[in-house]
């Protein structure tokens, strides 16, 4: 049970960015499109994999004064993989996302599931607690950089989805329409979770 439960908590009940509201910052810059998107929570999720198994395999081994410095450390090394090998294959996408994949290395989501959870858990649910919270960023990212992609360009993975007569609302493509895609989808979270909460209520209530 405990397993299930920190592979899927990051999907949604702990979502990285539609709940916890961490790593805006990437988020708003790279989510103009579904390719972006994409791309990016790839290169965080597999950041995130490799340093939570290498951090909770030497949780025991790093000295408290410098865990923060080791972390960094261990976290710069993957992204420097991710970087030379998205460098070398997809030149185009690394381009595109251009700063911000060496800026994974101060993710604040990388950085909170290493200090709140590798540091204190072990290999196995290290590694699933990375695959849920990677899972659920990229499909924050894939559902943002949808309707920006589509409202902002009338594309989706550019292809035209309209038709040439289509209008772009190019403000999507900008930060205030990330600003108000995020914040109109963390409105929709927080009505859908008030819903459920005043469902399950109820029962709660009859069991009592």
């Amino acid at each position: 049970m405990r397993a299930m439960h920190e592979l899927v908590k990051g999907i949604y009940k702990e979502n990285p960015v539609f709940r916890i509201v961490l790593g805006l910052c990437p988020t708003l810059a790279t989510s103009t499109s579904v390719e972006n998107g994409i791309g990016m929570g790839a290169a965080a999720t597999f950041v995130l994999l490799g340093s939570n198994i290498v951090i909770a395999a030497l949780r025991k081994v790093i000295p408290g004064r410098v865990r923060i410095p080791c972390f960094i450390l261990i976290i710069a090394s993957f992204v420097t993989v991710v970087e030379l090998v998205m460098g070398a294959y997809l030149p185009e996408l690394s381009k595109a996302l251009g700063i911000f994949i060496p800026l994974i290395v101060v993710n604040c989501i990388i950085m909170a599931r290493a200090e709140a959870f590798a540091a204190k858990n072990g290999i196995w649910v290290s590694i699933l607690d990375a695959i849920g919270m990677g899972i659920g960023f990229t499909l924050a990212l894939l559902l943002i950089g949808t309707i920006r992609e589509v409202l902002g360009g009338g594309t989706f993975f550019g292809y035209m989805v309209f038709g040439p007569n289509y209008q772009p609302v190019l403000i999507m493509l900008l930060a205030p329409g990330g600003f108000i895609t995020i914040a109109l989808l963390l409105g929709f979270f927080n009505l859908l979770d008030e819903k459920m909460k005043k469902k399950t209520e109820p029962a709660r209530n009859s069991k009592g």
